[in-house]
């Protein structure tokens, strides 16, 4: 792009305040900002100054893809942001650029991996099937996020991960601390400290071995010096609270299916268009609140015909991109047979989620072991009745009350 056609014209600066937002409403702010400009400017509530925000499929991608929009650069500048606390940690996977990034995702690859995840598929399985049915032998009414949609996802995290089963009542203690603002600062920074160091103990045990579990890849890098024991550390616990957004998500998409039966009934009644319809609900859902981690520009970018200067932060919004009606015909429709569906709801780039073949497997086991084994599952109280978190980042109801 020439210079000539890029403006030094700035937008205004919209305040996003993070809204505690109920079942799959679409932030209002968010619509108002992709309505006013493919590059807008945004304040969120903590932190320092204002950032760039994109929210077009294509740009989104341009920003996650592109080097010269680096994560690491956000360790040295404070930038506005959603979060409350927000301590970056040097070395952290989230805040490391390629290649240091590219070498600390390798360490793991396999066990994300299609094979990798399919080594899980069985005891997945099983491990749903023993939970529906507790489900089923307790009767109705039930909580359907504590009875399947909490333990379910973590259960098939920590199989991946390496964690035995006598330690996953701990893990899913030190998340929620972790992952919610309501605890304060000390708790979940106490939480993420005693995390770290069960995960150096376990990832310490397994050095030297060939298991296929997260921990003994991370194991085997370290020994190979490919990592240290330190890195592979906080990776781990961070692999482990990104699990967390699956069960958010599966909450969100079975209150949505819940409160539009037709949808349910038909993939009753048409189980063969299932594994397109939860790539259809995973691009429909809007999983978090505003916007996720920062990126600086690195040197000066031209986006749109706007200069992202040298410095400036940026954010890409992957809920807007998934409602780009550019890319995506009629994007406030739930079309299952809708194709191709590139969506972002698991990223772009380096950093997009290695968690994603994962994510598919859980939702896909949800689908087909609810809408079969419980046929007349449905909404025990009015959806106004349902309560959704409140001060976190990933949108999901505290509990989802159901009958059958």
């Amino acid at each position: 792009m020439s210079e000539e056609t890029i403006t030094e014209i700035l937008p205004p600066i919209r305040h996003w305040p993070a809204l505690d937002l109920k079942g799959v409403d679409f932030d209002p702010v968010l619509t108002e900002l992709m309505r006013e400009g493919p590059v807008t400017r945004i304040r969120l509530p903590h932190g320092e100054g204002w950032a760039w925000l994109v929210t077009r499929y294509d740009d989104v991608r341009t920003v996650t893809e592109d080097p010269r929009f680096s994560r690491k650069a956000v360790m040295d500048q404070q930038v506005t942001r959603l979060a409350p606390h927000c301590v970056p940690r040097r070395g952290a996977v989230a805040f490391l650029d390629p290649p240091h990034h590219t070498r600390l995702r390798r360490s793991v690859a396999a066990a994300f991996s299609a094979e990798g995840v399919e080594r899980v598929r069985d005891t997945s399985r099983r491990m749903l099937d023993e939970l529906v049915d507790e489900l089923l032998q307790d009767g109705p009414p039930a909580d359907l996020t504590a009875a399947v949609l909490g333990p379910f996802p973590a259960a098939v995290l920590c199989e991946l991960m390496g964690v035995p089963a006598v330690d996953r009542h701990r893990m899913r203690a030190w998340t929620r601390l972790i992952l919610s603002s309501w605890h304060g600062a000390q708790a979940g920074e106490r939480a993420r400290e005693e995390m770290g160091a069960y995960f150096a103990d376990l990832i310490g045990i397994r050095e030297g071995g060939t298991g296929q579990d997260v921990a003994s890849l991370l194991g085997a890098a370290v020994d190979r010096g490919e990592v240290t024991l330190e890195e592979a550390a906080g990776f781990a616990v961070l692999l482990q609270l990104g699990g967390a957004a699956v069960t958010d998500n599966s909450g969100q998409l079975f209150h949505l299916l819940l409160t539009r039966p037709a949808l349910a009934d038909r993939l009753r009644a048409e189980p063969e268009i299932r594994p397109r319809a939860v790539e259809e609900l995973l691009r429909y859902l809007p999983h978090r609140n505003t916007v996720g981690l920062a990126r600086i520009a690195l040197e000066d970018v031209g986006i749109r015909g706007v200069r992202i200067r040298a410095g400036d932060a940026i954010y890409v919004s992957y809920l807007s991109a998934n409602r780009d009606p550019d890319v995506f015909p009629y994007p406030e429709t739930i079309d299952f047979s809708r194709s191709p569906n590139p969506h972002l709801a698991f990223g772009s780039g380096p950093h997009h989620c290695p968690g994603g073949t994962l994510a598919r497997l859980v939702t896909g086991l949800l689908v087909d072991a609810l809408l079969d084994r419980v046929p007349g599952l449905r909404p025990a109280v009015p959806p106004e009745h349902v309560p959704f978190k409140k001060g976190t980042s990933i949108r999901g109801p505290e509990a989802l009350p159901v009958t059958w």
